[in-house]
């Protein structure tokens, strides 16, 4: 006979980014809301994801500074990296930001079940025989690293989760997979002194991104000295006695320490009990529909598990949707083509809204302008390359903005805000931006754009 756990009036499973904003929200809105965690709360973001990657990132730029100090008339060394203090520097950042979480959950007066949770019923997760009720239930339990079935020892062959907890800098790396964790990781090795192979089936890097953009990174990673293989699927790997030997199709193999397989995540939905209540799967993500209700009962889902972008902040904004929603709020549904995307490796990749390709394919008529940073003043301060792209509909609003230089992540913002807003080109150029700082490439495109360019060579 199973225990009873408690009813609530939202029972969610998983504390990542989807499953906390959704609790967190409830609660607000003055609902019970018990939170269901096997591991810790804040799930891969958190603990092996956004965060402490960005914090090797930022490690790695403070290496770069180090060994570019002489351009800027500082004299400085670059010793090495100690990776044990690096990574006792990043987890420092984790567990800061742990305990903030786990304390406004504590405030927010959510119940917090530690334990791993199964959808028993069209209402009722079970937790080590203990059974929750949930006048709503929230499926949250995200994603973890896909493999291509290939046996991951940690040591030689290893995904984003081993890579993270790394106590050596490998001497060199193949990274299979040119997305956003493939070039993210292969950004930080090499500036660590690593020598990389990025290795993408596809033709490009960041293949989702404006094509411009990634000729740019392409250009740039090839500078730094990263080789890529693009283009070239991936075949077989053997371990050697000195590392990985990695065969692409063709007959090509590359030989390195370690081999990284970043070709992107998986939903976790396995043995849970989903199929079983009867939720659709396909390859594994939930299926759900404009209010990420997935028709069974009253079970929604967010996060990783849907096939929506996999980003912290899409399951963000999907688990307060599902708590507004569920509140009787009516919120808008979500546009995920204005879902800012930042890619932070060295120099960074930011998007907001359409690509030229896509608009097209939608049936828009578009103009664009490419701001080149060698005409921005902080740019060559800082002394990065890059451009920054602007798709508008003919006579009509920005369809998409498409960035590439270091530091654009924190540009993007105002990106959202230009699409979301549907502003014309000529709105954005009335507007003042502060000089000299890398927002004015944002203004010279959109200035271009209404046809009245200031800082553009013909």
């Amino acid at each position: 006979m199973s225990e009873s756990g408690g009813t609530f009036d939202l029972v969610v499973l998983g504390g990542g980014s989807g499953g906390y904003a959704a609790a967190l929200r409830a609660a607000e809105l003055d609902m019970s809301v018990v939170l269901i965690e096997k591991d810790k709360l804040g799930g891969t973001c958190l603990h092996r994801g956004c965060i402490p990657t960005k914090a090797l990132l930022h490690s790695a730029e403070v290496a770069d500074s180090a060994k570019d100090s002489e351009n800027f008339g500082v004299k400085a060394t670059f010793e090495g990296i100690d990776m044990g203090a690096v990574n006792k520097y990043k987890d420092k950042v984790v567990d800061g930001l742990y305990k903030g979480l786990s304390g406004l959950i504590k405030a927010r007066k959510i119940t917090v079940v530690e334990g791993e949770g199964k959808l028993t019923g069209k209402d009722e997760v079970t937790v080590d025989g203990k059974v929750y009720k949930g006048k709503n239930v929230l499926l949250g339990t995200g994603s973890k690293p896909k493999t291509l079935g290939l046996e991951i020892d940690g040591e030689k062959v290893m995904t984003s989760d081993q890579a993270l907890t790394m106590d050596r800098v490998p001497e060199s790396a193949i990274v299979l997979g040119g997305g956003v964790i493939g070039v993210e990781f292969a950004s930080v090795w090499r500036s660590y002194g690593t020598e990389v192979t990025v290795v993408e089936a596809l033709k490009s890097l960041v293949p989702v991104e404006e094509e411009s953009s990634s000729k740019i990174l392409e250009r740039a990673f090839r500078k730094r000295k990263i080789k890529s293989e693009l283009g070239k699927p991936f075949e077989s790997v053997k371990t050697t006695d000195s590392g990985v030997a990695v065969t692409l199709e063709g007959g090509k193999t590359l030989e390195a320490e370690v081999l990284l397989v970043a070709i992107g995540r998986a939903p976790v939905s396995e043995g849970l009990g989903y199929e079983e209540q009867g939720i659709t799967l396909d390859r594994g993500f939930v299926q759900v529909d404009e209010n990420l209700h997935t028709g069974v009962g009253n079970v929604y889902a967010v996060g990783d598990l849907i096939p929506t972008l996999q980003l912290a902040h899409v399951g963000f904004a999907e688990g307060i949707f599902v708590a507004e929603h569920i509140a009787g709020q009516n919120p808008p549904a979500i546009d995920y083509d204005g879902v800012p995307r930042v890619t932070y490796c060295e120099p960074e990749v930011a998007s907001v809204g359409l690509t030229s390709k896509v608009a097209e394919e939608r049936g828009h008529e578009i103009v664009e302008m490419n701001y080149n940073l060698a005409g921005n003043g902080k740019s060559q301060i800082l002394q990065t390359q890059g451009a920054v792209k602007v798709i508008a509909e003919k006579d009509g609003p920005v369809l998409g903005v498409h960035m590439v230089g270091s530091r654009m992540g924190e540009l993007v913002a105002e990106g959202q805000l230009i699409y979301n807003w549907e502003a014309l080109p000529s709105e954005v150029a009335q507007l003042i931006h502060p000089h000299p700082s890398q927002s004015e490439a944002l203004g010279e495109a959109h200035l271009a754009l209404a046809g009245k360019p200031l800082h553009v060579h013909d």
